[in-house]
Parts: C-alpha cells; structure tokens; sequence
C-alpha cells in the first residue's frame, strides 16, 4: 500500500512538474509571437495578476472585506511618480521604496479600524480609497499634479547599461515579479504565519482563545497587501510613464476584489485565473464592451450561486496546501 502511495505522489508531482515547465515556455515564448498591442494585454495581465496577489493576503488569507486596495496601489504609483519626477530617483531604486510607503500607510491607516469586522470593515476601507483619490486631486503641497496627475516618469535602468523600454522588456519585468511573489506567497501559505491566518479566517474567536495575537496577524495581511500593490504602481507608473487619480477608482479596488472571488479565496492558481478572467477577457470581446458591466455583475451571480468557492478553491488542510 505505501508503494502505491508513493508511485502515486510520483506520478502527481511529474505531471506538475510538466504544467509547470509548459506553462513557463508559453509566458517566454508569447511575446515573441504576438504583435506589441498583445504584448501589453499580457503586460497589463500581470499588473491584475500581481494586484489580484496582493489582495488575497487580505481576503484570500485572513477573509477581511477590503474594498479600498486601488489606495495603496495608488501609494506606490505616485510615490514612484513623485520622487523619480522631482527627485530624479532612479525606479529600480524606487520599487522597494513604493512597497514601504504603501505598507507604512496601511499600518498607519488600518491600525485604528483593525478590530472591525464584515460589513464595517469593508465600509470603512471604501471610505478609505475614496479619500485617497480625492486626495490625489486636490494636490496636496503641489506634488501631485492634481486630476492631470505627473508626468514624465523615467524608464527602469541601471545606469546606461540596461534600459527597460520596450513593450517586451515591460512584459517580462513584471512577470518576474509575479513569479517571485508566487514563490514567496505559496511559502508564506505554508509558514506558521499562513496557518495562524488561516485559524483566524475560519475562527477568530478560537484563533484568539488558542495564544493567537489576532490583532497582528491582521495587520501584518494588510501590510504585505498593500506592500505588494506598492510594487505594482511602481510597475505600472513607469510603464505608462504617468499617473493620475483616475487610475485608482473604486472600480479597480472592485476588479480586484471580483479577482480574488471568481478565482478562488485564498487560491494562488485561482487568482491567476481571475485575474485572466478580468483582464483578457474584455480585450476578447472588445464589441461588446458596453456590456461589460452586465457580463461581469452576471458571472459573479453564477459563480455564486454554482461555485461559491471560486474556479479554482483553495484546499486547506493540515499542510496548509
């Protein structure tokens, strides 16, 4: 019986093994084979992907209703678009920069509401990206240019060396960046970090009665999801060498949220799907763009009521896989 057990586990792992490495051809090979404009459909499906990453620290993981994510994605966009424009910081320089100051505004901003729960929690985060937003178009101290948002953001260099300034150079900087926060997720899943969120998710109350420190836990999910979107504006910023407020709307916050649910909570390949789902998708069927809203309000409704845990659910048990 325990060989059989084994040549079974084998066999899994071989055929992962072959996903994973056919799946890793495709991604390098797909800009070679497509014109620019695709090139950037997959650019920007990474940027939905790493957002989508971001988010289900705070959904996926802990199950806290956050709706105001696009605030720190914001964060990070113009913290890069402001120091890099007046301070002429080079952007590689401000990747991990963004993802501080995004952290440091969720610590700072979700430190006071942290015990809220459900409905609260998930009201008070709207109110949160709104002011943001709002924010941003009032131009505080002259910095952000208000609703033109800041121009004439560099491109990602290390002296004159290399140079990211192509649509296919763009591609592959981002998707080893979702690649990396994959691999650094998927062992935060399996970490004693991972599981006391898990415990928190499921049961806070026993979470709490087993030693937990709940309140930590929660703010330490909303810290690396918000340094993680902090990484993506950084990305983005310099790909579309501008901001503006209109970038960061409740709606992004709502893709992201449906990115998170459509694929699986908690799910590392269901983001990936979702994320798929929302970004290529609209591009596909670009003629019936007016009907966006009604396709996307239609598949949540399907998705839960037949498949509530998403097309890709997460199977937690006592490895944490």
């Amino acid at each position: 019986m325990q060989v059989k057990k084994i040549a079974g586990f084998d066999r899994i792992f071989y055929f992962r093994k072959k996903t994973f490495l056919g799946l890793l051809i495709l991604f390098g090979a797909y800009p070679f084979l497509v014109s620019n404009y695709y090139i950037d459909i997959g650019f920007f499906f990474g940027i939905y992907a790493l957002l989508g990453l971001s988010l289900n620290i705070v959904l996926g993981e802990v199950g806290l209703f956050d709706l105001g994510h696009a605030g720190f994605y914001a964060i990070g966009a113009y913290t890069t678009a402001i120091l890099n424009t007046k301070c002429g910081i080079p952007i590689f320089i401000l990747l991990p920069v963004s993802a501080l100051a995004a952290a440091l505004f969720a610590y700072m901003v979700c430190s006071p509401i942290i015990h809220l729960r459900g409905d609260y929690l998930c009201i008070v985060t709207i109110g949160m990206g709104e002011i943001v937003r709002l924010a941003l178009i009032n131009n505080p101290l002259d910095l952000t240019g208000g609703p033109n948002g800041v121009f004439g953001i560099d491109f990602p260099s290390v002296g004159n060396i290399f140079v990211i300034d192509s649509s296919i150079e763009y591609y592959f900087l981002i998707w080893v960046a979702v690649a990396l926060s994959i691999y650094g997720l998927s062992r935060l899943q399996q970490s004693r970090i991972g599981r006391a969120w898990n415990c928190i998710r499921e049961d806070e109350v026993a979470a709490k009665a087993n030693g937990i420190d709940v309140r930590y836990y929660k703010l330490l999910a909303f810290v690396l999801g918000a340094a993680l979107a902090g990484v993506a504006g950084n990305i983005y910023a310099s790909k579309l060498m501008c901001v503006s407020p209109e970038s960061f709307t409740f709606w992004e916050s709502c893709l992201m949220f449906c990115i998170v649910l459509i694929g699986g909570m908690g799910s590392i390949p269901g983001v990936l799907i979702g994320a798929a789902a929302i970004s290529l998708f609209p591009e596909i069927f670009r003629p019936f763009a007016m009907y966006r809203m009604l396709v996307f309000g239609g598949a949540m409704i399907l998705m839960m009521v037949f498949r509530p845990g998403g097309i890709w659910p997460r199977k937690r048990g006592i490895s944490g896989k």
